[in-house]
C-alpha cells in the first residue's frame, strides 16, 4: 500500500494529433512545481500519477500541483494490488462510518475478472455488511469512493477530488511582457493570461526615492506569488524617475498619466523585442480609472508598433477582480499600503478623454528616446 497523487488535466485531451506536446509540457511543469521534493511521476492514459514521496509531504505536494495550469483536478489517494480484497480493505479504511455513499470505478484494465458495475456491488454490498449506518445513494451521495483498476497490476483508490487551476500548461501560448504594478489589478492579470498558457516575464516601473523599498519588495512578492502558478518568473525592474519629472517640469499636469503610459509601453516594447516575448499584458479595465477610458488605451496603443497588446481584464469590473485576487493569493499583498509610481505627481484633475494629436503635440517636449535610454540604463533583472 503508497500514497500517491492522481492528476488530471483539462483541455489537452481536446488537441487531437498535437496532444502530445501538449502533455509534455504539462509533464515538465509538474516536474518544475515538484523542484526540490524526492517523487516520481508516471503517465498512465488520461492522467498522472505522483508516487514514491515522502508521505509527510502530501499536503505540499498537493498544494504545489494544484496551481499548475492544465491540473484540472488531483486526488490523493492509495495504490494497491489489483485484488478484490485488498481493494475493499482500503475502501474500508477511507470511507466514513455513516451517511450515504456510492462507489464509482474506473476499469482501464479490460482483463480485470469483474466489470466496473459488478466491482461496485460487491464492494458496496460488503461495506454495507461493516458498517450498517452507511447507506447508498447512486445520485447525490455524501462520500464517492472511487477505484481505478490500472493496466500494471494495481488499483488506486481515494475519496475527494480536489479542484485544479485548469487552463492550459504554461509555455504552450507563446511568452508575453506583463506590466506589473503594486496593484490589485495586474497580479490577476498575469495570472488570467498565464492560465491560457502564455509564459511572462514582468516590467516593474517605479519612481525611486518618490517611491519607497517597500512599494519595490511588495511588487517582488506579487512576482512570487504568480510565480507558483507559472513555474517561474523574470522580473525587470525600470526606474521612471526622470521621465516623471521631465513630463512634470515641461507638459501639461492634466497629461502626466497619459504621457508616462506611453513611455511605460515603449519600454516593453523594447524589452519584447529583447527577450522574445511577443505581446504586451496589461491589468487595464475599461473605464476603472481616468487613464483607462478607451481614449487613454488609443493613446497608448500608438506608441506600440510591432506586438499586440493584450488586456485580460478589460470587460471586469473591480468587484470581479478583487474576488479573482482573493482566490489566486495576490490581494492582501496588492493592498499594502505603500505607493507606486502612477501616484507621484498625481494630477488634481487627470485627462479622461486625450486627444492623440495633442497628447504627441506635449510629448515633442521631451526627449523620448533620450529618457528611454536612460530608463533602460537603470534597470535590474530579478530571477523569481
Amino acid at each position: 500500500m503508497e500514497k500517491v497523487i492522481i492528476v488530471r488535466y483539462c483541455e489537452i485531451h481536446l488537441k487531437g494529433k498535437n496532444r502530445g506536446y501538449f502533455e509534455q509540457i504539462f509533464m515538465n511543469n509538474l516536474e518544475k512545481a515538484l523542484s526540490g521534493i524526492r517523487h516520481e511521476i508516471r503517465r498512465p492514459s488520461g492522467r498522472y500519477v505522483v508516487e514514491n514521496f515522502d508521505e509527510s509531504r502530501t499536503d505540499e505536494i498537493a498544494d504545489r500541483l494544484r496551481k499548475v495550469f492544465g491540473v484540472h483536478s488531483l486526488s490523493i489517494g492509495t495504490k494497491v494490488k489489483a485484488d478484490m480484497e485488498e481493494i475493499f480493505r482500503e475502501i474500508l479504511r477511507i470511507s466514513p462510518d455513516s451517511g450515504s455513499f456510492k462507489i464509482q470505478t474506473n476499469r482501464a484494465d479490460k482483463h480485470f475478472p469483474l466489470d466496473s458495475m459488478q466491482i461496485n456491488a460487491a464492494l458496496g454490498g460488503r461495506l454495507l455488511e461493516n458498517k450498517p449506518a452507511l447507506h447508498v445513494d447512486v445520485r447525490e451521495p455524501d462520500t464517492v469512493l472511487h477505484v481505478d483498476i490500472r493496466e500494471n497490476g494495481t488499483a488506486l483508490v481515494f475519496e475527494g477530488i480536489i479542484k485544479g487551476a485548469g487552463g492550459m500548461p504554461v509555455g504552450t501560448a507563446g511568452k508575453g511582457m506583463l506590466l506589473l504594478s503594486g496593484g490589485i489589478d495586474s497580479p490577476v492579470a498575469g495570472y488570467m493570461i498565464a492560465k491560457r498558457g502564455m509564459r511572462l516575464e514582468c516590467v516593474h516601473f517605479h519612481s525611486y526615492p518618490y517611491t519607497n523599498m517597500q512599494a519595490r519588495e511588495k511588487v517582488e512578492e506579487l512576482a512570487r506569488i504568480l510565480s507558483g502558478y507559472t513555474g517561474g518568473l523574470t522580473l525587470h525592474v525600470v526606474s521612471v524617475t526622470h521621465i516623471q519629472e521631465e513630463i512634470h517640469k515641461k507638459c501639461p499636469e492634466e497629461m502626466m498619466i497619459t504621457l508616462l503610459r506611453r513611455f511605460m509601453m515603449r519600454i516593453a516594447e523594447k524589452l519584447c523585442e529583447n527577450t522574445g516575448a511577443q505581446c504586451i499584458v496589461t491589468g487595464e479595465s475599461l473605464g476603472q480609472v481616468a487613464s483607462q477610458t478607451i481614449e487613454g488605451m488609443t493613446s497608448s496603443n500608438a506608441v506600440v508598433n510591432n506586438v499586440p497588446v493584450l488586456r485580460p481584464l478589460v470587460g471586469f469590473d473591480k468587484t470581479e477582480i478583487i474576488e479573482r485576487a482573493r482566490e489566486i493569493g495576490t490581494y492582501e499583498t496588492s493592498v499594502l499600503p505603500y505607493e507606486d509610481c502612477c501616484t507621484v505627481f498625481l494630477p488634481k484633475h487627470p485627462l479622461i478623454k486625450p486627444k492623440l494629436e495633442k497628447v504627441e503635440q506635449a510629448e515633442a517636449a521631451l526627449d523620448v528616446n533620450g529618457l528611454i535610454t536612460e530608463a533602460f540604463s537603470s534597470m535590474e533583472t530579478l530571477t523569481i
